[in-house]
């Protein structure tokens, strides 16, 4: 495995690869790795000849600084994980390899960067957007592997590839838990240990939701959620969305025929977390 930090140097090889008909797969991560981005670089290595993962903490899509001051940067131990679990190539830039110059680029991903995520994280998927594309212009994989707990900024990186015209696939990948049902993140680490063991109940009361369909409309059991969760008192709802998986349009009523898919961002303490699930 080799750990390259500059863009000339990686386009290179992977050029060199490219030309004896190797396939390319990108993993683009912020770092402080844990089994959800092993499952994705485990996915990338069984449909791809390489594997590329990208480690930056990407300062344009945090629209709160001391968000980006806390997050969490464990490069060493990063690149060792990823040695053991078959990563060809590490791409750790610093914040000057991959902005030489301001992005100044504005991009307008519709409705679907709007909602949700997109109302309470101003320029966040902006941010997305930029970095995404200069790591699909630096590396050009076949495909490049998301996680689905980031349900959301699939949909707009799939904007994007279609606004842009690159010629890739993006490959969802399906959430991964802890044992207590917790959705992996990076930012679990921050957690209290008494936020730690009460941020569960954020994925209970989710998995309950899906049982109640046919008791309540809509709209009762969004408040339900809301209610449900807040109940905790280590745990305080910024939204539940009860959307469509592709334009992300609420869903009115159940008859819709549509796959519907539930999200949710909670404050455990100052800890922003998301998760969501399919009815």
């Amino acid at each position: 495995m080799k750990v390259i930090a500059k863009k000339s140097e990686l386009t290179a090889a992977i050029e060199e690869l490219k030309q004896a008909g190797k396939t390319i797969g990108l993993v683009p991560t912020m770092g402080a790795l844990h089994a959800g981005h092993v499952s994705l670089v485990k996915a990338c290595n069984q449909n791809n000849d390489i594997t590329v993962v990208s480690v930056f903490v990407n300062p344009t899509q945090f629209n709160d600084k001391e968000d980006l001051k806390r997050y969490p940067r464990t490069l060493d131990k990063d690149v060792a994980l990823l040695e053991q679990n078959g990563c060809d190539y590490v791409f750790a830039p610093n914040v000057e390899e991959m902005y030489p110059e301001e992005d100044t680029r504005i991009f307008d991903f519709g409705h679907v960067g709007e909602v949700m995520e997109g109302a309470r994280r101003p320029g966040h998927f902006n941010g997305v957007g930029q970095i995404v594309s200069k790591l699909f212009d630096i590396v050009k994989p076949h495909r490049a592997y998301f996680g689905m707990k980031d349900f959301q900024q699939i949909a707009v990186i799939k904007n994007m590839v279609r606004q842009l015209h690159y010629d890739l696939e993006i490959v969802p990948c399906p959430i991964i838990r802890e044992s207590d049902g917790l959705a992996m993140s990076s930012r679990n680490t921050l957690l209290s240990p008494e936020h730690r063991s009460n941020a569960p109940h954020i994925h209970k009361v989710l998995e309950e939701a899906t049982h109640l369909t046919a008791k309540m409309t809509v709209d009762e059991l969004k408040q339900w959620v809301i209610d449900e969760v807040n109940k905790n008192p280590y745990l305080e709802v910024e939204y539940f969305e009860i959307v469509d998986d592709t334009e992300l349009q609420t869903i009115r009523d159940w008859s819709e025929n549509n796959v519907k898919v539930g999200c949710i961002a909670v404050y455990a303490g100052p800890i922003r977390l998301i998760d969501n699930i399919v009815f």
